[in-house]
């Protein structure tokens, strides 16, 4: 299989390896993982990554660690979204490559955060475009506890609309679990994202491609057998 190049999630990753003092040790970080999919090799996940287009982009402001974790879905964006963009998240610096994708004049910004932590009149619920601009969704990609400091504390997205969601269902994603139900994982939000903005294939490729991975990751940490026939694999394999 020939695979494309690595995406910003995957570039971030080798960049905070690179600066890494010790190995990074995590829940499930010590078994053989195919660098590409990052699930063990006898449930590779490549054979299923969709192949979509999509006009909007995303932006992961990714806490340190996150790029790192096994689980982390943000990976997942990049594989389907072609325009995602990834930043390592530090409470005294920004990127300035961060600075700059935000000023460029042809993106429209949206900061994607829970409307009750805004002031009222910051808060918009709907992707309304300017002419000639596209949606650039800015994600933070953490826990949940550290999304809260890292919107508390990055000062150069205070001026950024935010666009805060409202999940239609609990949280479908099984790898970690949220103290609040109706927390959802980055994933899962950023598919939300790329409906509001018109993007329905990009998001319905993404729900699947997120819930294909969760049952690849969890079968082969379970050591189960997959059915790659099941009506989820199908559906993967229309986007292909």
């Amino acid at each position: 299989m020939t695979h494309p190049a690595p995406h910003a999630v995957a570039r971030l990753r080798t960049e905070r390896l690179a600066r890494s003092l010790k190995p990074f040790v995590a829940r499930g970080s010590r078994a053989e993982r195919c660098p590409h999919c990052r699930v063990q090799p006898t449930h590779c996940l490549c054979a299923w990554r969709p192949q979509v287009e999509a006009n909007a982009a995303m932006c992961l402001v990714m806490h340190d660690i996150e790029a790192l974790k096994p689980s982390n879905t943000g990976w997942l964006i990049a594989d389907v979204v072609p325009e995602t963009h990834a930043f390592g998240w530090t409470r005294t610096g920004v990127d300035p490559a961060l600075l700059e994708l935000l000023a460029d004049p042809q993106w429209q910004p949206y900061l994607v955060f829970p409307g009750e932590y805004v002031a009222p009149q910051r808060v918009v619920e709907e992707v309304r475009l300017a002419p000639g601009k596209r949606p650039l969704f800015v994600l933070l990609d953490a826990t949940w506890t550290e999304a809260r400091k890292m919107f508390r504390k990055s000062p150069y997205l205070d001026a950024l609309p935010v666009l805060s969601l409202t999940p239609a269902q609990l949280s479908r994603y099984r790898l970690r679990r949220s103290t609040r139900g109706e927390h959802l994982c980055t994933a899962e939000v950023a598919a939300m994202c790329l409906e509001l903005a018109g993007d329905l294939r990009a998001g319905e490729a993404l729900d699947d491609y997120l819930d294909v991975f969760s049952q690849h990751y969890l079968a082969a940490k379970r050591r189960l057998p997959l059915d790659l026939n099941d009506a989820l694999h199908q559906r993967l394999q229309s986007y292909r």
